[in-house]
């Protein structure tokens, strides 16, 4: 994913048994906003699709986070999930293949229409069904049957224990929709979304000769009974192509905050101004669980050679990737699991260690691999434009082992196409984990060749120690099995990973509660955001 929120975990989550509501706000603070604030917010994050059963990245978790309500939800700061549209869930039994949830009574949908746990078993085995390729269906493919039982209770069944079964609930995945207004096989317009959220969809633009989204303005739903207290009566969302553009709007006022979009050396330089007390913006920094992977093709005659990969990893040098092309932005990653995440360990580099061109050598001649190797390495969107593949390129050529083509395919609909059909050698890709649990980091990438198609799978993994993981609901007691996953990973090198982000979101002084919402889940949540000198 993703693609391309941000949600960084402190600890592994879905450790939880049992969950129970806390007590709720005040229902009429939580709805009417505060009067007269309205907040644009702008992102590079682009999505063309908004229907929860075909939204799977993170321009559109955006807002669907903020629009659509889950049986769960992650509260600020917490690793574990919390109730939302439900009152209590559990898992029952003696192992984790029955959940069973209790929804808070008097839900509605910002139409005006009743939520009730139809609508949950509907949203669940709509998406199932729906199956679209760009969409979240895999996050629930150990569900095999859900049911209601009355308006107000629902139970799911489960094809194998999956401890991470509220953390996929407790997002976008998981987002329940009116049945009266989603076609049960077939996507429905960005400019019909109904949800149940602390804000309901005003308008939907897209951007001028193309599909993806250019402007989403967001209005309190009067609806919505949750716990959310607005701190603004208007968000609005703007789409932007690049970094430069939209450090522009911010600078004109067009914006009055973004995301963790602005390209690296100008976020670096807006923070050091900060310090110095030479400029009106803030910049807060957070944690970010948005990292950043070379994949590579296994079915391709040249990057299907271990040996190549290996090679390839042998030369990487990551600090020098994060000082010189990200401005220290970013952090070296030597594990699929982000530092900070229950499972994290430094495979690759207990490994690999440093940059070493004898060493990488030795792998390709003991392996009989011609010199130089030729590679073409791709490319789609980067914070740092062309200078994070030419760095890449100048690494991997180091000592004359490789000869590496570079190439961009700017569409990003056409480079997830190219990926899906092998049309690649190496390529760069990142990855938005849908919830804050190593099995996230690792089973989307690698599991049968993974999101990003990369031909290979093996079944330690994919057979016995991601199965036994899922059956720990102590996520911390999964810990032991990822870490001996990424050593096989380290071995083999179907991708190599190569940093996890900062969070960086820019705004003007007078926008409030920035600090509020950036935190290790990675949920941007609108409502908190407000703005002081009115």
């Amino acid at each position: 994913m993703k693609t391309s929120a941000e949600r960084l975990a402190v600890l592994g989550c879905a450790g939880l048994v049992a969950v129970t509501v806390a007590g709720c706000g005040s229902v009429t603070d939580a709805v009417k906003g505060d009067s007269g604030t309205s907040i644009t917010m702008g992102t590079t994050a682009l999505t063309s699709a908004l229907d929860p059963a075909a939204a799977y990245d993170s321009g559109a978790w955006l807002l669907l986070r903020n629009t659509f309500q889950s049986l769960l939800a992650f509260p600020a700061a917490s690793s574990t999930p919390s109730p939302d549209a439900a009152q209590s869930c559990e898992f029952t039994g003696g192992e984790a293949t029955q959940y069973h949830c209790t929804m808070r009574a008097g839900l509605k949908f910002s139409n005006g229409h009743p939520l009730t746990a139809a609508d949950v078993v509907y949203s669940i085995e709509r998406t199932k069904k729906i199956n679209d390729p760009n969409g979240p269906a895999g996050l629930l493919s150990s569900i095999k049957a859900v049911e209601a039982k009355g308006d107000n209770e629902v139970v799911f069944q489960l094809t194998a224990p999956d401890a991470t079964l509220p953390a996929k609930l407790a997002g976008p995945a998981g987002a329940i929709v009116d049945h009266q207004v989603f076609p049960a096989d077939k996507v429905l317009s960005n400019d019909q979304m109904v949800g149940s959220g602390p804000y309901r969809f005003d308008s939907v633009e897209t951007m001028s000769g193309g599909k993806n989204l250019g402007k989403v303005v967001l209005v309190p739903n009067d609806k919505y009974t949750g716990d959310a207290k607005l701190r603004n009566n208007k968000f609005t969302v703007k789409y932007y192509d690049k970094p430069a553009d939209l450090k522009t709007a911010l600078d004109k006022g067009d914006v009055d905050l973004t995301d963790s979009s602005l390209e690296p050396n100008t976020a670096a330089q807006m923070r050091s101004d900060q310090q110095g007390g030479k400029t009106d913006f803030q910049v807060v920094e957070g944690d970010s669980n948005d990292t950043r992977s070379l994949a590579f093709n296994t079915k391709d005659a040249t990057a299907g050679n271990a040996a190549v990969r290996r090679a390839a990893a042998q030369l990487i040098d990551r600090k020098a990737l994060a000082r010189d092309v990200f401005a220290r932005t970013v952090q070296p990653l030597y594990s699929m699991v982000p530092a900070g995440v229950s499972g994290h360990s430094n495979a690759f580099f207990d490994q690999y260690g440093d940059q070493d061109a004898a060493k990488a050598k030795k792998i390709l001649s003991d392996a009989k691999v011609q010199m130089p190797v030729k590679l073409t390495l791709t490319w789609g969107r980067s914070r740092a434009g062309s200078a994070e593949a030419d760095a890449l390129k100048k690494q991997l050529e180091a000592g004359g082992l490789f000869e590496v083509t570079v190439q961009q395919e700017a569409d990003w609909g056409a480079y997830k196409k190219g990926w899906n059909e092998g049309k690649y050698q190496a390529y760069i890709v990142g990855w938005y984990a849908d919830y804050p649990d190593a099995d996230n980091y690792i089973a989307p990438l690698i599991v049968g060749g993974g999101v990003f198609h990369n031909g290979w799978d093996d079944n330690r993994i994919s057979g016995k120690l991601l199965p036994d993981g899922l059956k720990q609901a102590d996520r911390g007691a999964a810990a032991p099995g990822y870490t001996q996953v990424q050593q096989i990973v380290a071995e083999n090198v179907p991708l190599i990973p190569l940093f996890q982000n900062k969070a960086f979101y820019a705004a003007r002084s007078s926008i409030t509660g920035v600090e509020s919402t950036v935190d290790t889940t990675g949920v941007f949540r609108f409502w908190e955001i407000g703005r002081s000198g009115k």
